[in-house]
Order: C-alpha cells, then sequence, then structure tokens
C-alpha cells in the first residue's frame, strides 16, 4: 500500500485485511518484473501433481466471464 499512496498522495487506501501482510509481495516491483519477463528468468519449476492440482483454480482466476 505504501508505493500506492506515495504515488498517489491526494488518495486514501483501506486494505482489505490489514493482517494480510507478505513480505515477499513488496519485493515485486514493475522494473523488476519487466526484466523478469524479458529475460523470461527465473525459470521456476513445479512437481507436475502440483500444476494438475493447481491448474483449475488458476484458470478460474484468470478467466474472463461475460
Amino acid at each position: 500500500m505504501h508505493p500506492l499512496q506515495k504515488e498517489n498522495p491526494d488518495k486514501t487506501f483501506m486494505p482489505a485485511n490489514p493482517a494480510a501482510v507478505c513480505p515477499y509481495m513488496k519485493k515485486i516491483t514493475l522494473p523488476k518484473l519487466r526484466d523478469a519477463l524479458s529475460a523470461m528468468r527465473p525459470v521456476v519449476k513445479v512437481p507436475a501433481e502440483i500444476v494438475e492440482r493447481a491448474r483449475l483454480p488458476i484458470e478460474r482466476m484468470i478467466s474472463i466471464t461475460p
């Protein structure tokens, strides 16, 4: 929330759940995401059984329903 507030000082941001804090998510920035996608690094390998269990929930999350 801090980067959002810093970039938009005239707006008020309220967390949906103040207790939901992930220290790793705070490390992700748009420039880092851009660099990772252009270099396609780092490579993350996930075991096949986890891929199969995760596929449907992920597809539901990213699907666009009319």
